[in-house]
């Protein structure tokens, strides 16, 4: 029987790793048979087993989905009044914080509105100063709404109070140009930034779309009568390649069917702090609809194809790993039944699979040697 030593296979992939001494018979066609590794090289690789048990698999169904911007967590960032472009500060994909610039903005509404508030500001400050003894109660308290008033307006255009605050500060009629910044009112990845620098920009134009990507809906439907089994808060699951599934949950069943399809819709929650999925995505949505069979199962990524047969590596002897074939059968919330080829409490590698099976292969493409 031939094997691979651990060290010695890494030392094929050009890693600075110790090779073990072979005997220099050990040289013949043979296939490489298994891959053996320490407890201490396991740890190295991160090569993690576990015991072969039975599970309970749930119930599951899968169905089209689209990834979708998690509206709860977006903002449109729009301007009130007409205004021109007068600089960009953020760009499409950029990430922002609250309070950022995102643009500057000339607007002659504004300009006015600045204008008022400066001299707002000053009748209040002379009114306030004198006392309501010194002037009459009817022009004190004009004065005090007169100052509230303008203060609302510049604001309601899209100062911030800090720009009309330092505004007032300077005590400078001729900064009132008209000009004032949007900031950004969330943290969030910029989806789109559809205008031009100089280009004037109406009421309610959407300049900036901003969505916090690290949480994202997944949308999907069905025909209403396969909903019975599902509830808010159920757990589903993404598939985001073939062999990587995001959790998420069940957050919403829509109440309104689709006028068209007539099929009744499901929103999904996932974490995508990870950034692998992202708005417009198609993807494919496992969901839990209820327990089914306890059968012997194990993780589907402890499964790999090897000439086409599904294998494992099942531990041997402390320190061997043995590619063992096996047969499967349903599978569910990320577990594979098993038929046949292993039984409970064998010991499988059910992570570094892949590094096995590369390190078995590159030995027994390598002319048959050992090393």
């Amino acid at each position: 029987m031939k094997k691979i030593n651990f060290f010695a296979a890494f030392a094929l992939f050009g890693l600075a790793l110790p090779l073990y001494a072979q005997d220099e018979h050990d040289h013949d066609e043979a296939a490489i048979d298994f891959v053996e590794m320490t407890s201490d090289d396991r740890t190295a690789a991160g090569i993690i087993t576990e015991k072969v048990a039975f599970q309970t698999l749930s119930e599951q169904v899968r169905l089209p989905a689209e990834v979708v911007v998690n509206a709860y967590r977006s903002a449109n960032v729009t301007t009130r009044i007409t205004a021109q472009v007068v600089a960009r500060h953020a760009r499409l994909g950029e990430v922002v914080e609250v309070g950022q610039r995102l643009a500057t903005l000339s607007s002659v509404d504004m300009a006015e509105a600045q204008g008022a508030l400066i001299l707002a500001e000053s009748e209040w400050q002379r009114a306030s100063a004198l006392g309501k003894q010194a002037v009459s109660e009817r022009r004190y308290t004009e004065a005090d709404i007169a100052h509230r008033q303008a203060m609302a307006k510049v604001l309601a255009y899209g100062m911030t109070r800090n720009e009309a605050n330092r505004l007032l500060a300077a005590r400078n009629a001729s900064l009132a140009t008209g000009e004032f910044d949007v900031i950004a009112p969330q943290q969030g990845t910029v989806l789109s930034d559809d205008f031009i620098v100089g280009e004037l920009i109406e009421p309610g134009r959407v300049l900036f779309r901003i969505s916090d990507e690290s949480t994202l809906w997944v949308e999907a439907s069905t025909v209403p009568s396969d909903l019975i089994g599902y509830e808010i808060g159920a757990p589903a699951r993404i598939a985001h390649c073939d062999d990587h599934w995001i959790e998420g949950r069940i957050v919403q069943l829509h109440h309104q069917l689709d006028e068209t399809t007539r099929r009744q819709g499901i929103r999904i929650e996932v974490d995508n702090t990870d950034d692998h999925l992202h708005p417009g995505q198609f993807a494919e949505a496992e969901i839990s609809t209820g327990e089914g069979p306890t059968v012997l199962a194990i993780p589907d990524h402890a499964i790999t194809l090897i000439e086409g047969v599904s294998t494992v590596f099942k531990l041997e002897e402390d320190a061997e790993f043995h590619p063992e074939a096996v047969t499967t059968g349903r599978s569910a919330g990320g577990w594979t039944e098993i038929r046949d080829g292993l039984a409970e409490g064998d010991e499988i590698a059910v992570e570094g699979v892949f590094d096995l099976k590369s390190l078995l292969l590159k030995g027994t493409l390598g002319d048959g040697h050992a090393h």
